[in-house]
């Protein structure tokens, strides 16, 4: 039992699995492309709310959602092969399984931006709306991934201290 007795949750890695992890070269290009892909969420965001409000820099905001998507499909391909790297399967290992899920969501969302716009269907102020749904979704999918990681530190950081004599 944990704190406040709470069951304990089992390692995000294990031992295997974190060595993997440290010696694979997508977990690095996984460390670039998530900052990234924030980043330009950040800036499209701001386009997609200016030509919400005021009508003006269409074609920015466009750019930017389908810059936005290009950045989400790369780290959604180089993750899913660094997913299978450390857990040995493409996509819903069980240490991120509803992080997959949601993700799946995220992705449908931004092809369905993508879809939208090359084909004419929605009108501006909809595919604004629509990169705002894509964005919401991608926003709590960034959110379980930050938490998830912050618990594996949270989760190692024990056997840091006993490994370095630091516990007391």
């Amino acid at each position: 039992m944990g704190p406040l007795g709470q069951p304990k949750r089992p390692p995000l890695y294990t031992p295997a699995e974190r060595a993997r992890r440290d010696a694979s070269p997508w977990t690095l290009v996984q460390g670039i492309l998530a900052p990234l892909q924030f980043l330009v969420f950040l800036v499209s965001l701001a386009l997609v709310l200016r030509t919400l409000s005021t009508g003006e820099g269409e074609a920015a905001a466009n750019l930017s959602v389908v810059a936005k998507t290009l950045v989400l499909y790369a780290i959604m391909v180089t993750g899913s092969i660094w997913e299978k790297a450390v857990f040995g399967r493409y996509l819903f290992a069980p240490a991120f399984f509803w992080e997959d899920v949601v993700s799946m969501l995220v992705l449908a969302l931004h092809t369905a931006y993508l879809a939208a716009l090359g084909l004419g269907l929605l009108p501006l102020q909809g595919l604004m709306w629509l990169a705002l749904a894509a964005y919401a979704a991608y926003a709590v999918n960034a959110a379980q991934f930050v938490l998830k990681l912050r618990a594996a530190r949270l989760q190692s950081a024990p056997r840091l201290r006993l490994a370095t004599g630091a516990a007391r």
